[in-house]
């Protein structure tokens, strides 16, 4: 009997240190919020994947969307660890309210115009003004990056006020790519990493760099982040080798 009442003494404790301990790796888990442009979506989750099998003690979770929005977001004090931006201002925007501590200008992209796979009447930016095209999309200039620079090049070539009477705005560029499609637009402008991810559009152009702002995507760790120093150590393993593959194998240029 007391070696009965003995045993159970001693497997009762196991399971209460087992449980202490269970408890214990589930505290230390730490969960990461990051803000990013949506147009990072696909290079982000697969990152997610091999980050997290490498580190079992971080979760991350990614909030999409355009940068402005996410930019204002923040200023309104979403809990966020990082920050990565599809356009410089709201990057600086946030430095210079010191709300990002340190940070980096990441990677480069490219403009598209974009159409269905079977449209074969666009071929150029300059085809978006003939009466025959009804409806194209960009990403609202004022909150959406790829949008701004969509503006700055269709003005740059003059073409602006051919357009705008057809533009349906998206909230950002994957809104944009969804709309082309499914048909509901003719064409749509986005970044060439959106297009890339599609089979069901083309690419019909490509714009020139030098008619619209330099695209660059700044990343940065947010300085009241409740988790800094696991914010770092993945924004440092955004900028590693395994991580820029990624980046480049998605279509993104590296700075």
């Amino acid at each position: 009997m007391k070696k009965l009442c003995m045993f159970t003494t001693i497997l009762l404790c196991s399971f209460i240190l087992a449980a202490c301990s269970n408890s214990d790796q589930e505290s230390k888990e730490v969960k990461l919020t990051v803000s990013a442009a949506a147009s990072l979506k696909d290079a982000l989750d697969e990152i997610k994947q091999h980050y997290e099998k490498e580190h079992p003690d971080v979760s991350l979770t990614f909030n999409y969307g355009s940068s402005g929005s996410l930019k204002q977001q923040i200023l309104q004090g979403a809990p966020v660890d990082l920050f990565f931006s599809a356009a410089i201002e709201p990057y600086n925007e946030l430095v210079e309210k010191g709300i990002i501590e340190e940070g980096t200008n990441l990677l480069g992209n490219e403009l598209a115009l974009i159409v269905p796979k079977n449209n074969s009447s666009i071929k150029r930016f300059e085809d978006l003004a003939a009466e025959e095209i009804h409806k194209m999309s960009i990403g609202t200039p004022e909150t959406v990056p790829a949008g701004l620079y969509a503006k700055e090049t269709l003005e740059r070539m003059n073409l602006w006020e051919a357009v705008e009477s057809k533009l349906v705005y998206a909230k950002d560029v994957r809104q944009v790519l969804s709309y082309v499609e499914t048909g509901n637009v003719d064409a749509g402008i986005v970044y060439k990493t959106d297009a890339l991810v599609s089979d069901k559009v083309k690419i019909a152009a490509t714009a020139d760099e030098s008619i619209h702002a330099p695209i660059m995507y700044p990343v940065g760790v947010i300085k009241e982040s409740q988790n800094y120093d696991a914010a770092k150590s993945f924004y440092q393993y955004l900028q590693s080798e395994n991580a820029i593959k990624v980046f480049e194998a998605y279509g993104f240029t590296v700075k």
